[in-house]
């Protein structure tokens, strides 16, 4: 298992992997990390990618979480290898802040992509009024975070950019079969804007360069989507996925199982809970092995 640690005090970022055992096997300082909001990073096969971007930690920020936009941050992003010294190589990139990553990769070229939501600084102000309460906050909690790709070339030591859609998205996920590969889909949480008036479930084939997004009904939340193959699966996206979806009017959820390949169909079951549960992300399911040869569901 991979993970880290970051600080807004020094030493800012400290990167570890852990044995199947649960035991620390690797722990190291990752030099020259400043003290920014890094909640996610990426692996890719070869490759650990670091994200220091310009949500940075200021004492003098009152909300209740003391990290706010710095303009005179150099927004960069570090790529180091999987295995050998924790020698980061940073690449400038155009100021933006991302909180959660789709995907990373290598390509064909030998250059490093990564995939993800991306707050310009508009996007994460807004936003943010909503996360802490601020007063004059948008109606929905979420504005103006967009796919975007960025292509990391070791050859000339720049990055490329590019946005891959215009809904306002979050909380992406993939088959974790396929992480640190090239993945071909990915799904996210769609929120209220660039035409989608409700919250939907949005499905990115990133091979063709199309979508399916999925409306959750007025008034319903869906929370992040976790795919789950299917038993005996052979296609990436040839499985489930389990979303949590809360009805505000109604004070009610349900747990919706979708199929992975057309999430546009209706659900394959519709599952009623006893209480609401509020809009919530980075769950996890845990196999029942009793059933789970039986369903191919976990």
């Amino acid at each position: 298992m991979h993970f880290f640690g970051y600080s807004p005090f020094p030493p800012y970022l400290t990167y570890y992997v852990a044995s199947a055992a649960g035991e620390i096997v690797r722990g190291e300082v990752i030099q020259g990390a400043g003290p920014s909001l890094m909640h996610d990073f990426g692996l890719t096969r070869r490759h650990v990618v670091w994200l220091d971007l310009p949500v940075v930690f200021d004492q003098a920020e009152h909300s209740g979480i003391p990290y706010r936009w710095s303009d005179s941050y150099t927004p960069r992003i570090g790529v180091m290898p999987r295995t050998g010294p924790a020698e980061v190589t940073w690449y400038e990139v155009e100021p933006g802040a991302m909180i959660h990553v789709s995907g990373a990769y290598e390509d064909e070229q030998g250059r490093i992509v990564v995939e993800g939501p991306r707050y310009d600084r508009a996007a994460w102000t807004t936003s943010w009024k909503w996360w802490v309460g601020a007063p004059g906050h948008a109606s929905v909690p979420l504005t103006g975070a967009v796919q975007h790709r960025w292509t990391l070339d070791p050859a000339t030591r720049t990055a490329r950019e590019e946005d891959l859609d215009s809904l306002v998205t979050e909380f992406p996920t993939i088959n974790e079969a396929v992480l640190g590969s090239r993945h071909r889909y990915s799904y996210a949480i769609a929120f209220p804007g660039a035409g989608l008036g409700e919250h939907a479930l949005v499905k990115y084939d990133h091979r063709d360069g199309t979508r399916q997004v999925a409306p959750a009904g007025p008034g319903r939340l869906p929370g992040e989507a976790v795919f789950v193959p299917a038993a005996g699966g052979t296609g990436e996206d040839d499985g489930y996925l389990l979303t949590i979806v809360s009805d505000l009017a109604e004070d009610s959820s349900e747990l919706l199982v979708l199929d992975a390949g057309d999430i546009t169909a209706p659900p394959i079951a519709a599952v009623e809970l006893p209480r609401r549960v509020p809009g919530g992300i980075h769950g996890s399911w845990i196999p029942d092995e009793a059933d789970a040869g039986a369903s191919g569901m976990r």
